[in-house]
């Protein structure tokens, strides 16, 4: 019989909201990548859904990248995409679904190559909605459809909206998945640092970002206490939600703070290093890189 290499646990990765934030989860998953941890489920909110949502179904980070590093707000906020007072929104939402339907086509959840779940909230009565069929590009959308800015989206006969407001970190869906060790990536959950803080509202923008700020703390707290085996939270509390023009320094910020997790992450799911040369382990030893 065969020998098998030594097992280890399965990883969950759970992707919170945060808008631009949530760029910074595509360096998380460079991170793991780098360090050789496989991601077996994941689980989004919001931006975490489409940056979830595009490496469950293609498996290709840096194409996603690519895709991050040029967009600019005016490619999500167009001005020709306004809507009518009346619909309870400001914009469609459409534009950034269809860059992302140009890569994915009519992608399917079930397809996807690793097992995805999107969150979403149902207008009607606010319960929570866990998407794990259909259409990927429309679970994406209704997950990021943040209320007031974005028009809900209708899925299955549903009306929904941003996850954000029911899950913003699912690391419960995670573990509902089959993973046995989820790491939590909360890029947008947290009080207010200071009283003047909330005084520091520029546009409408911020009004939303403070508010989703202190709305996702409380929801998030027993979700990541019960759920999540480890909580990353990359130091992105100061973008702001809805500039894109940083995407660099985020996927910079979520690549450097999940280093520092690496040995812990190793430790307790049993994952390998993976082989280095003598110069590479050299290296590592003078810079004293966590492992």
């Amino acid at each position: 019989m065969e020998k098998h290499a030594a097992k280890h646990k399965t990883v969950g990765l759970a992707l919170g909201g945060g808008a631009a934030k949530g760029i910074a989860h595509i360096g998380v998953i460079k991170a793991l990548e780098k360090a050789g941890i496989g991601i077996d489920y994941i689980s989004g909110t919001s931006m975490g859904a489409l940056v979830g949502g595009y490496y469950a179904a293609t498996g290709d980070i840096i194409g996603l990248e690519k895709i991050m590093l040029n967009i600019k707000r005016k490619d999500i906020f167009s001005l020709k995409d306004i809507i009518k007072k009346r619909s309870g929104a400001f914009f469609r939402g459409d534009n950034i679904a269809e860059k992302l339907k140009e890569e994915l086509g009519n992608f399917k959840i079930e397809d996807c190559k690793i097992p995805f779940v999107a969150i979403a909230t149902d207008v009607k009565n606010g319960d929570e909605v866990r998407l794990k069929s259909g259409s990927l590009i429309d679970a994406i959308r209704a997950s990021i459809a943040v209320p007031i800015i974005f028009s809900p989206v209708e899925v299955d006969g549903k009306l929904l909206m941003d996850g954000g407001l029911v899950n913003p970190v699912p690391a419960d869906a995670a573990k509902e998945l089959g993973a046995e060790f989820v790491v939590a990536v909360d890029v947008s959950s947290r009080w207010l640092e200071t009283p003047e803080e909330m005084l520091n509202i520029k546009d409408m923008y911020s009004v939303i970002d403070q508010s989703f700020s202190v709305l996702e703390c409380q929801l998030a707290k027993n979700i990541l206490k019960e759920s999540a085996d480890i909580v990353i939270k990359p130091p992105v509390v100061h973008h702001e939600w809805f500039e894109f023009g940083d995407s660099a320094n985020l996927v910079k910020t979520g690549e450097s703070e999940t280093e520092l997790y690496i040995s812990e992450i190793r430790k307790k799911t049993g994952h390998k290093k993976p082989f280095e040369t003598f110069s590479e382990k050299f290296l590592d030893f003078i810079l004293n890189k966590p492992h």
